[in-house]
C-alpha cells in the first residue's frame, strides 16, 4: 500500500487485507510504503503489525517501487490506502496468478463487470477520461484492459522485474499496462467495486487534467509509431501527391498548381521524412536502454537496412539532386545569368534542393542510428 497521509483510512485497509488473507488461507505480509506522511500513518501501520517501508523520494511510482522491492512474497497485490479499493477482494486476484497469469488487473467499470458506487468517481473520470484513455491504450498497444487507471492489481514479482518500470509518478501504473501489453504478457481482468474515498483530512492526490495529460504524454513517448512514424508518413504522402500535381502544372477547379505548390510539397516531404527518422531514432534508443521491450519489426528493419545501404541510398539521392541543380544552373548560364522563367526553372531547382537535403539527412541519420544501436557491455 503506497501511503501519503492516509491516517483516516489506513487502519481499515490493513485490517481488511489481513482478514481477506487469513480467510482464504493465503500466507501474506502487508507492506506499507510511506512516502513522507506527517499525520501519524507510520504509527498506525506499525501498531497493526504491517511492515513499514520508508520511501523518501516523493511520487506514487517511487512509493510503489520501494514497497514492491521490499516485499518478500512471490505475488504482489498493490492498492491505494484510501479505502476506495476493498482489500477483502484480494483472493480473486490471487487465483488467476496461481493459474499462470502474469498480471491480474482490476476493473471498476461496468464494461468488464465492475461497479462504481455513487460518489466514488468524478463524472468526468467515469464517463469520459477513463474510458477514452483505456480505449486509446487498447488501440495503440493492443491492450486487453478496460480500466487502465485502476490501481488495484496483482502480479508475479519476477514478471515485475522483467518490465523494468521507470515512471516515478502517477504514470507508474499506466507504464505497467503498456509494457505488459507490448511483451504479450498473460493478463487477466477481474471486476471489482470502487468505493468512495474514505479520507477526510485532505482531497484525493489525483489531478484530472494534469494526470490526464501525463497519461497521454506517456502513451506517445512509448509509441514512436504514433508520435513520429504515422504523422511523418502522412506528410510524405501528401508531399508526393503535391509533386504529382505540381510538376506537370495541373489545373484543378480552375486553380493552377505551380512552383509554389511544389515548394510546399517539398516542405511536407522534408518534415515528414525527418519525422520518420525520429521514429527510428527513438525506437532504437528506447530498446537499447530498455525503456521499451524489443520489437521484431525493428529487427526485420535492420535486417534489411544497415549503414552501408543507407549511405548508398544517400549517395543516389545526392547525385540525383546535384544533377538537377547543375541542370538548373546551366539554364541560368544559357541566358547569361540573367532573369529566368521561374515557373520552368523551379521545376528543376526545388526537386534538386529537396533530393540533396534528403541525401544529406539519410547519410547523417544512417551513422546516427548505427551509433544508437551499439550495445553497451
Amino acid at each position: 500500500m503506497p501511503c501519503l497521509n492516509e491516517a483516516d483510512t489506513l487502519r481499515l485497509c490493513i485490517e481488511k487485507a489481513r482478514r481477506a488473507a487469513a480467510g482464504a488461507g493465503i500466507d501474506a505480509e502487508i507492506v506499507v510504503a510511506d512516502n513522507g506522511s506527517s499525520d501519524g500513518s507510520q504509527q498506525i501501520a506499525v501498531e497493526l503489525g504491517a511492515r513499514l517501508i520508508d520511501v523518501p523520494e516523493r511520487g506514487y511510482g517511487n512509493a510503489l517501487m520501494g514497497g514492491i522491492e521490499a516485499s518478500r512474497g512471490r505475488y504482489i497485490l498493490m492498492g491505494d490506502a484510501d479505502d476506495s479499493y476493498d482489500f477483502l477482494e484480494l483472493p480473486r486476484f490471487v487465483e488467476p496468478l496461481r493459474g499462470g497469469f502474469d498480471l491480474v488487473q482490476g476493473c471498476r467499470l461496468p464494461i468488464a463487470g465492475g461497479r462504481v458506487l455513487p460518489g466514488a468517481m468524478p463524472f468526468l473520470h467515469r464517463w469520459l477520461g477513463n474510458p477514452l484513455l483505456s480505449r486509446i491504450a487498447r488501440w495503440m498497444f493492443r491492450s486487453s484492459i478496460h480500466d487502465v487507471y485502476c490501481g488495484m492489481r496483482a502480479f508475479d514479482k519476477d514478471f515485475y522485474h522483467r518490465l523494468d518500470l521507470r515512471c516515478t509518478g502517477m504514470e507508474f501504473a499506466t507504464e505497467m499496462i503498456i509494457k505488459s501489453s507490448l511483451i504479450g504478457a498473460h493478463i487477466a481482468e477481474v471486476p471489482i467495486t470502487l468505493h468512495p474515498d474514505g479520507r477526510k483530512a485532505h482531497a484525493p492526490h489525483l489531478k484530472t487534467f494534469r494526470d490526464g495529460w501525463r497519461t497521454v504524454r506517456l502513451f506517445l513517448m512509448c509509441s514512436p509509431r504514433w508520435l513520429f512514424l504515422v504523422p511523418g508518413a502522412m506528410l510524405v504522402a501528401l508531399g508526393l501527391v503535391g509533386y504529382a500535381l505540381a510538376l506537370p502544372g495541373a489545373r484543378i477547379f480552375g486553380v493552377v498548381l505551380d512552383a509554389h505548390t511544389l515548394m510546399v510539397a517539398s516542405l511536407a516531404i522534408l518534415l515528414g521524412y525527418q519525422s520518420i527518422l525520429f521514429s527510428i531514432f527513438t525506437k532504437t534508443f528506447a530498446i537499447s536502454e530498455r525503456l521499451l521491450p524489443p520489437d521484431p519489426r525493428m529487427d526485420r528493419f535492420f535486417g534489411v537496412f544497415d549503414l552501408e545501404k543507407g549511405l548508398l541510398l544517400s549517395v543516389t539521392s545526392l547525385i540525383a539532386g546535384l544533377a538537377l541543380l547543375v541542370w538548373a544552373t546551366n539554364e541560368w548560364r544559357l541566358v547569361g545569368f540573367g532573369p529566368l522563367d521561374y515557373s520552368h526553372t523551379m521545376r528543376r531547382l526545388i526537386p534538386g534542393v529537396t533530393l540533396t537535403a534528403l541525401g544529406l539527412q539519410t547519410a547523417a541519420s544512417s551513422f546516427f542510428v548505427s551509433i544508437l544501436g551499439m550495445r553497451r557491455r
